[in-house]
């Protein structure tokens, strides 16, 4: 294990600890080794470009099939490895086994690169709309799922929309069962936003009323690019560039009901289910984005000078980067720790046990990164309020922390859930 991270080049608290100062019970020779092997691609073939891809606000599809070759893909849909789908893992030897450290591993890396854009891009479609098809889609369904997992298609999550984002209960977009020539189809209209992947994807997994109101009344479809009555527009937002962010019509898109995912009215429940696994991956990406600001706000107070002295130096700039790791660190180690409890328990176990705490984490990654942002940029002083340079990935992050803090539940709605969770067998007693 030593051979492979001898030569890393740590200041401080730039990486996890049981890279550069720790031993620790969760990791092996094989998660060090899957590391170094993403590290070398995401260096390699994605830093170099990232520049280019904000501006452009569109990841090229050649790279989704690349990052599939690299065995990156199929990595953040959570494990097991689909290896009935995709074949075996790249850089696992035999009997190894991939594991929810494998998954963290592989988002700290490319997170490692400070662009929530990037990221996202690649990543957010595959991890929130491929699931659904893996747990509850029929075997052509599991095709798409392939396709995608493959880099050949892309997918995104069609929920939230312009009246309901964290109140998925509530959403609009109808899907009516209707004979129209000849054939039984549901035809839908409504409108989604905020859809990351959207603009450029090939598939959209949409959630649709097809019941009376509440959570009872929705189910998932899986509807194609071809089909007519889609539109996706590009999304302006304030960061996130290159992730894809669309707002999505459709007007009497005719979905087959073969396309229907699952049992009917059956969505509300099938959307739940990854939801912890996609509240782990917004802590897993706050965390090491938090970390990307503490590195490199120590790297520049180690060279600029002022007053004489380097930044460093100056006690309120070591105040600033001893509480930056104070906070990081803490809720690095919650985030082990959950990624344990997703090796330990089964994916209904999940559901239940991890739901108050995957809520409760999420609000501290968030509100963690958020706070590193904002004393990295002070730390950088005028250089992180220019794009480029050098504070660029601190003023890129330090606009995209909205996209941690509020998608995937808003951090006032998440505290209130995880304590209703906790409530629940209280008020049973």
């Amino acid at each position: 294990m030593k051979d492979m991270t001898e030569d890393l080049d740590v200041i401080g608290w730039g990486e996890p600890n049981h890279l550069s100062r720790y031993h620790s019970p969760y990791y092996t020779e094989s998660h060090v080794k899957w590391r170094m092997h993403l590290r070398k691609w995401c260096e390699e073939k994605l830093q170099p470009n990232i520049g280019k891809w904000e501006k452009e606000k569109i990841i090229p599809h050649s790279v989704f099939k690349n990052a599939f070759e690299v065995g990156f893909l199929p990595a953040i849909v959570g494990a097991p490895w689909p290896e009935h789908l995709v074949g075996p893992c790249p850089a696992l030897g035999k009997g190894e086994k991939f594991d929810a450290f494998h998954e963290l591993i592989a988002w700290e890396e490319i997170c490692r690169l400070g662009s929530g854009g990037l990221t996202w891009g690649i990543c957010e479609g595959i991890q929130i709309g491929v699931p659904p098809l893996l747990n509850f889609g029929t075997p052509e369904m599991k095709k798409v799922a392939q396709q995608c997992l493959m880099g050949e298609k892309v997918i995104c999550l069609c929920i939230s929309e312009p009246y309901a984002g964290s109140d998925v209960a509530n959403i609009r977009c109808k899907a009516e069962k209707k004979v129209v020539n000849g054939e039984e189809v549901y035809v839908v209209n409504g409108e989604k936003k905020w859809i990351t992947n959207g603009t450029y994807a090939d598939y959209f997994i949409v959630a649709a009323r097809t019941g009376g109101k509440g959570n009872k009344g929705i189910s998932l479809l899986l509807v194609d690019r071809s089909m007519a009555g889609i539109e996706t527009k590009k999304m302006d937002c304030m960061g996130m560039f290159a992730s894809g962010t669309a707002y999505i019509t459709l007007e009497d898109v005719h979905v087959p009901c073969s396309k229907v995912i699952g049992e009917v009215n059956k969505g509300f429940y099938y959307i739940m289910y990854n939801f912890n696994h996609e509240r782990w991956g917004f802590i897993a990406q706050s965390t090491e984005f938090a970390r990307v600001c503490l590195d490199e706000a120590t790297r520049y107070a180690l060279r600029r000078r002022t007053f004489g002295k380097t930044l460093v130096e100056h006690p309120v700039i070591r105040a600033k980067i001893g509480e930056m790791a104070r906070q990081i660190e803490s809720t690095h180690a919650m985030l082990e720790l959950m990624t344990y409890q997703m090796t330990q328990m089964s994916k209904e176990e999940q559901m239940t046990k991890l739901a108050a705490d995957s809520a409760l984490i999420k609000v501290q990654a968030t509100k963690m990164f958020e706070y590193c942002a904002r004393e990295a940029a002070q730390i950088f002083g005028g250089n992180s309020y220019i794009r480029g340079g050098q504070g660029e990935k601190v003023e890129r992050l330090y606009r995209e922390v909205r996209a941690m803090a509020i998608p995937g539940g808003s951090e006032e709605i998440m505290i209130d859930l995880a304590v209703r969770q906790i409530l629940k067998p209280i008020k049973k007693l």
